[in-house]
């Protein structure tokens, strides 16, 4: 199966800390789908990793690409970015 990727901006005002990347990694875990988390050209995280996905250090603005596979691979990365794009912070 192929791979799918969607980069997105990252909304929060405060980028992706402790609050964000709870939501977040709990949502990629709840997937149930295995999703990666990357910043430029850093190295993918496990993004249902809160620690791992802290450790990307993404800001307001910055952008990340969520890569994973599956039969439900968009739905998945539909649901996540809007989580990413979203401004949990207002």
């Amino acid at each position: 199966m192929t791979a799918v990727s969607r980069t997105v901006r990252i909304g929060s005002s405060n980028g992706l800390h402790a609050r964000p990347a709870k939501l977040f990694a709990q949502a990629a875990k709840d997937s149930g789908a295995e999703v990666t988390i990357s910043k430029g050209s850093g190295a993918p995280v496990n993004a249902a990793s809160i620690l791992g996905v802290i450790s990307l250090g993404a800001e307001k603005g910055d952008y990340v690409t969520l890569t994973t596979d599956g039969a439900n691979a968009e739905s998945v990365l539909d649901a996540l970015a809007e989580l990413l794009t979203t401004d949990h912070d207002e």
